[in-house]
């Protein structure tokens, strides 16, 4: 799917069927799946929709019913909830972080993913209670941070083979 230069610009549109405003453009489009229609939302600089979904049948009950401001604030306030769940779960994905008590003591155990299309890697984290590092080693990005594997490593001295072995 081509942008034509209307949807390349950053103006204000107002259209039955493409309208663009607080870095949003919806545009309503003809749903593959059916005879029904669908919304995609796509935020500003990006080509691809963040949400696609279904889009109301105007009165004919053969086209779409037309945008209009308080349809497309909608439409913006979901798009921008599920565009921010989305890089929630993302960051929890990448930064996870566990307690597990060790030599009397809580530890703080993290794993910081870079999720690099060419050399990802992974970071392991051990923080005293007081945020004092005790250990840092480099893992594998599919490293699985659980209490049982932050347990393991604390108790073999958080040695670097010991979780290079898990």
């Amino acid at each position: 799917m081509q942008m034509t230069e209307i949807e390349d610009s950053e103006e204000k549109i107002q259209q039955a069927r493409l309208w663009r405003d607080n870095g949003w453009t919806a545009k309503v489009i003809k749903n593959d799946d059916d005879d029904g229609w669908a919304v995609a939302m796509t935020p500003e600089g990006q080509v691809e929709p963040a949400l696609v979904g279904p889009w109301t049948m105007g009165r004919d009950k053969k086209n779409p019913k037309p945008l209009d401001t308080s349809a497309f604030n909608t439409l913006v306030k979901t798009a921008s909830e599920f565009v921010r769940r989305h890089e929630q779960q993302l960051h929890a994905t990448l930064h996870q972080q566990i307690d597990v008590a060790h030599a009397g003591g809580r530890v703080s155990v993290s794993l910081d993913i870079e999720p690099d299309e060419e050399n990802p890697s992974a970071t392991l984290r051990a923080l005293d209670a007081t945020g004092e590092l005790l250990a840092e080693v480099r893992v594998a990005p599919s490293f699985k941070l659980t209490r049982a594997s932050a347990s393991a490593w604390a108790e073999a001295g958080f040695s670097a083979a010991a979780v290079r072995r898990a």
